[in-house]
């Protein structure tokens, strides 16, 4: 799926693992939480879960498969006893009212024993060799596997010791992992709509199923701003940072950049933060003649508190004078530059007011802009392995 990677992925503005960690919240008082994030991700997914959820999970490094991360994850548990459940961040939509009894049923058993929720097979299933078929699968024997997996502790620990003394390190479930290693796992039905998102596809089939419950957010995060000031000459035109030149300037308490000042709201407004008057009010003499882009950085800051970046800003000039065509190339650059954005990402556009309205008889100049927010990545965004053995989830 690209960047940002899957688990950071908003739906219906929450992260996919922070869905997934709330089927355990109920348990939060009684239950250990680990959550297992590819390296150098754990600092940033601490901060993602205790800003959606308040809860503090231990967080540990994954490693290059499913298993190795697993494993990682065990080793954060000191106890050697109990049950344990493994479950993919990638599966949002599972339903936890099934855990209370499956949490009985498993602790009835034995310590070999393990419950993992399981689907029958709908569609024919082919062996084949390249683009070739080669035969028919026994449907009727088939299932498909889905997590949370339930383990006795004791059992799942047995089970990853052997696969590292054998070598084996390509187990993608650990239900395949613990029937290596002699243990019973028994299936129980699973959910049809605890699937997991491996695909755009995926993420969209998401929203649509939780937009009756979540319609107030989306993956994505749209903001509006505007700002307005009158010319002053004593002061140079600042525009996206770039001074224009030969032109008047505008009246204000910073260095009155009323674009930036403009891009700044659409931001904050799309993070459903304040205004950049209740951050940088012009009773504060700190901001007076201020550098608008060094402000426009301590907004980006907030955002990226948030777990959120600019995707994309658009904006619009308006203003009789001065001609700015000749100097859209040049703001635009440097407004995608304090943006961390590729310049196709940020629109600058220039019109007059038709000589209406003080604005038409060049009293001023406004400013008006849309800014899409999109999940952060942590940081520089890892790699997506290709495939799901390798995806540490």
């Amino acid at each position: 799926m690209g960047a940002p990677p899957k688990q950071y992925r908003l739906l219906a503005g929450r992260p996919l693992l922070v869905w997934s960690l709330d089927i355990f919240a109920a348990y939060a008082d009684r239950t250990r939480l680990v959550l297992v994030v590819p390296p150098g991700n754990e600092e940033y997914a601490a901060h993602l879960v205790r800003e959606y959820t308040g809860l503090t999970p231990r967080v540990v490094a994954g490693g290059a498969t499913r298993q190795a991360s697993v494993a990682a994850g065990l080793a954060a548990i000191p106890d050697e006893t109990g049950l344990v459940a493994v479950h993919d961040a990638a599966r949002p939509l599972f339903s936890g009212q099934v855990l209370a009894e499956w949490r009985e049923k498993l602790a009835g058993w034995g310590e070999n024993h393990a419950l993992v929720p399981v689907l029958p097979v709908a569609d024919t299933l082919l062996e084949t060799s390249g683009d070739t078929i080669r035969g028919i699968a026994p449907r009727d024997r088939m299932v498909t596997v889905q997590t949370p997996q339930l383990f006795h502790l004791s059992l799942l620990r047995r089970a990853h010791a052997a696969a590292a003394e054998r070598g084996e390190t390509d187990f993608t479930d650990d239900t395949s992992l613990v029937v290596r290693a002699g243990g019973t796992v028994h299936g129980v039905p699973g959910q049809p709509l605890n699937f997991k998102i491996t695909t755009m596809a995926d993420l969209a089939h998401a929203a649509l199923l939780t937009e009756g419950d979540q319609a107030a957010d989306s993956a994505l995060r749209t903001g509006i701003g505007y700002d307005v000031h009158r010319f002053d000459a004593a002061r140079p035109l600042v525009l996206g940072g770039v001074v224009i030149p030969d032109a008047e300037g505008l009246a204000g308490h910073s260095d009155a950049d009323a674009l930036t000042h403009a891009v700044m709201d659409a931001l904050l407004g799309a993070a459903g933060l304040e205004d950049i008057g209740t951050h940088f009010p012009d009773t504060d003499p700190a901001w007076a003649g201020a550098d608008s882009l060094a402000l426009l950085a301590e907004v980006l800051a907030m955002l990226r508190a948030r777990g959120v970046i600019p995707a994309h800003v658009d904006t619009t000039i308006i203003a009789e004078k001065p001609r700015l065509a000749p100097h859209i190339k040049a703001i635009r650059e440097r407004l995608a530059g304090a943006l961390g954005l590729p310049a196709h990402r940020v629109g600058v556009k220039a019109t007059t007011h038709e000589g209406l309205g003080a604005l038409g008889r060049g009293e001023g100049l406004a400013a008006m802009a849309v800014a899409t927010l999109t999940p952060a990545p942590p940081g520089a965004a890892p790699e997506i392995a290709d495939s799901d053995a390798e995806d540490p989830e």
